[in-house]
């Protein structure tokens, strides 16, 4: 039996648009958001369950470090440090991965490896999607749930320096703040120096608690020419000098009865052999992730960095400065950097992030809780 030709171009359309379906939802998939448009408060943590005659509890955990330094270097890969080069082109960081106070690992970044979606995915937790490429190009104010919204309304005063970006997704969050463009490539030195030349200052003063450096120029010499230019190896000791600045500045404001302080390196993602970014290749995800503060035990020795994903910074983050995990966070705590507090606080902190996780499945998914029911035969 022959097809006639009419039934069979009917057919071939059919299946074109068929697998035009099938790519569209596999390239712009239905991220996991909750519908609640309000953000997190602190009122809506749970209390602690019932266990044997200790009474449960619903106070805020309390935060564990004073300030916090994210030091954001774009385009950084985690061979820049954990790497046979690490040791030569940041001594200074490498000693302090393998012998100073410090928790690092490798934290894997979903494509889109896109600065603006990179930036939005460790402030919300959330994972963005191929659109956010095309809205890289022109930033809208967050209104998503996130770490710097739930900072600047709980009090803590927030500057911010380098890519503009951050100055367009938070365009009144920071109380001090100074952007610079991302898109002259070609300039890797000036694009740093407007960053580092506040530092001296602002690493002087107490009017702030959280202070975000986003660095581009590692980001530009990849896309001129590549991550084995001779010109990376220079840049990665520019930021080594500078993470070793902000290291001594933060110990020598430590005081006796207050708060540890924080310093967290990482990258927003990677680069590709050819130095480029935005796909999903091991070197355009891998990007480290160094905690360095007094409060972490000393290492004895270079450690194998334990991989986590991305958006383990954002739950980890929000309760160590004692603020609420954002509604959209698909991330878990990172245990490490709550080793040093009590077991009964370290089980509060895992409770606090369940709850939230179940609560974001359950307001997104409608059938989850329908599922469970049936599941059990009961609603608990």
């Amino acid at each position: 039996m022959k097809l006639s030709s009419s039934v069979f171009a009917s057919l071939c359309l059919f299946i074109e648009l068929l697998g035009i379906a099938l790519f569209l939802r596999g390239f712009f998939p239905i991220p996991v958001k909750s519908s609640l448009t309000s953000k997190g408060q602190l009122s809506d943590l749970p209390a602690e369950p019932l266990a044997g005659s200790s009474p449960n509890s619903s106070k805020v955990p309390l935060p564990l470090f004073k300030r916090v330094v994210i030091m954001l270097i774009d385009a950084f890969r985690e061979d820049f440090i954990f790497g046979p080069n690490g040791k030569r082109f940041m001594p200074y960081t490498r000693h302090v991965v393998e012998r100073g106070s410090s928790h690092s690992f490798i934290a894997k970044a979903k494509a889109p490896t896109v600065t603006m979606p990179r930036i939005k995915a460790l402030t919300t937790g959330s994972i963005p999607g191929f659109i956010d490429v095309v809205m890289n190009l022109n930033s809208p104010a967050l209104q998503e749930d996130n770490l710097i919204w739930q900072a600047k309304n709980t009090g803590k005063r927030i500057i911010f320096y380098g890519d503009d970006t951050w100055t367009r997704l938070f365009p009144k969050h920071f109380v001090e703040f100074d952007g610079t463009t991302s898109f002259f490539v070609s300039d890797y030195t000036e694009v740093d120096n407007n960053v580092t030349r506040h530092l001296d200052s602002t690493l002087k003063r107490d009017d702030w608690e959280v202070l975000i450096l986003h660095y581009l120029g590692l980001d530009h010499i990849g896309h001129i020419s590549g991550p084995h230019s001779s010109l990376i190896g220079p840049k990665l000791l520019e930021m080594d000098d500078i993470i070793k600045k902000i290291h001594a500045s933060l110990i020598s404001r430590e005081s006796e009865g207050t708060l540890p302080n924080l310093l967290v390196l990482c990258g927003d993602h990677g680069m590709s052999e050819t130095g480029s970014h935005g796909g999903s290749s091991e070197p355009e995800i891998s990007t480290p992730l160094v905690l360095i503060s007094p409060a972490f035990e000393r290492k004895v020795g270079l450690e194998q960095p334990a991989v986590v994903e991305q958006v383990d910074l954002t739950p980890t983050l929000a309760l160590a400065l004692a603020l609420p995990i954002p509604q959209n966070s698909v991330g878990r705590l990172i245990p490490a950097v709550f080793e040093e507090t009590s077991l009964r606080e370290q089980l509060r902190y895992l409770h606090i992030n369940g709850h939230q996780l179940s609560s974001l499945l359950r307001d997104s998914n409608p059938n989850f809780h329908k599922g469970c029911i049936g599941a059990s035969g009961s609603d608990t």
